[in-house]
């Protein structure tokens, strides 16, 4: 019996028949803003009596300007006191103490957005720090007066000469201990780098911990020596953020379905009356686009059901290989994290694929794209994406 029978019928997913899936989408946007800083706490002076023996107060008032997510600017004045000190042999240590004020213009690189990607709602906050100023010292009697009692200690010899080596001191040819002993007031170039660590209170209040170390010419504590002098700062105060530092923008986004078509198509044929003829697929190609969170890898339950499709095309047609290609938007973070949290996407995927759903692995192509200039969506959030194309 013959059974002369064309069929042909189209067949649309469950992504296709509706309409495209609508996502809420809140962003953090940075806000360019001035800061202040007070803080309080000890200076070290490097000198011989090994380090803690010459701790003095030390203060230091800051006013700067954040001008995106990564780089700031700010001017600091650091002031109090530093100390000396000059250890002899057979005679009681000296030591000695002056004033100083130093203004220094600092680079501040946001170092935790620099490398994480921009969210304000973190705990912490690093920041490298590095700058140039003036150190302004002044009040070093004491100094003065330490020199003047040993250049009193001073021996002669059998002929009434002075000598120019005792005690472990060396005088210099205009007979002082301290070679390189000032007064009134003194200016010198300082240089300075560091770090703090600031921890969010409010969107506007800081607590902070800053460790700083300074360089400046031989002359800063009196003596002469064979390198340049040091100085370091610890310090504990608050920053305060005068204006908004980032604004929430909430974004409706369509999420773009492709329609998928499958085509069954029954041959003619003929065949005993009791015999059907198997159905043969005609697979096409099919994409799924798994979207995340901001500088998240982690799928969602909402975007799993992609997952789920992509893995019932591969079960259907068991000849098919799928590429999966991560994104990240180029407006957040640098190229470096995003080519990595790219490939995190994509493997979630992959993983996703393999062990919820038994795909084999030799079936998959994992990609990372990061934030190349070629992205595949022109609004920034949907690039926050990882591409499946089976075929």
């Amino acid at each position: 019996m013959k059974f002369n029978k064309i069929l042909l019928t189209a067949s649309l997913l469950l992504g296709g028949l509706c309409a495209n899936a609508q996502e809420t989408v809140t962003e953090y946007v940075f806000q360019p803003h001035w800061y202040g800083q007070a803080q309080f706490g000890m200076q070290e002076t490097l000198g011989e009596g090994g380090f803690g023996k010459l701790l003095s107060p030390n203060a230091q008032l800051a006013v700067g300007y954040k001008f995106n997510p990564y780089i700031g600017m700010r001017l600091a004045v650091n002031a109090w006191q530093s100390k000396g000190i000059l250890k002899l042999d057979g005679q009681k240590d000296q030591r000695w103490k002056w004033n100083y004020v130093a203004p220094t213009l600092d680079a501040v690189i946001d170092m935790t957005n620099l490398i994480g990607g921009y969210n304000p709602n973190r705990l912490v906050e690093v920041n490298f720090l590095a700058g140039i100023g003036m150190n302004i010292g002044f009040n070093n009697d004491e100094a003065n007066d330490v020199n003047k009692y040993l250049n009193g200690l001073r021996p002669t010899a059998a002929d009434g000469s002075f000598l120019d080596q005792a005690y472990g001191i060396i005088w210099d040819a205009n007979g002082n201990a301290l070679a390189n002993v000032w007064d009134g007031t003194k200016t010198r170039f300082l240089a300075q780098f560091g770090v703090d660590v600031n921890f969010n209170v409010t969107d506007r209040l800081q607590l902070g911990i800053e460790l700083m170390a300074n360089t400046l010419s031989d002359n800063y504590n009196s003596k002469k020596g064979s390198n340049t002098d040091w100085y370091f700062n610890g310090l504990v105060g608050v920053k305060y953020a005068f204006g908004p530092t980032s604004e929430t923008r909430t974004r409706v986004i369509e999420e773009p379905e492709p329609r998928v078509i499958e085509r069954v198509v029954e041959k003619v044929v003929e065949v005993p009356a009791a015999v059907e003829q198997p159905v043969q697929k005609e697979a096409q190609v099919f994409r799924r686009d798994v979207f995340f969170k901001i500088n998240k890898s982690i799928i969602s339950t909402q975007e799993m059901t992609k997952v789920a499709a992509v893995a019932d095309y591969l079960n259907e047609h068991p000849n098919a290989t799928v590429t999966i290609t991560g994104y990240a938007d180029k407006g957040t973070g640098t190229k470096q994290f995003n080519l990595r949290l790219a490939g995190k996407r994509a493997e979630a995927v992959a993983q996703a694929l393999k062990t919820k759903y038994g795909i084999a692995a030799s079936r998959l192509t994992v990609k990372s794209m990061g934030s190349l200039e070629d992205q595949p969506y022109a609004d920034p959030v949907q690039n926050r994406v990882a591409i499946c194309i089976a075929e």
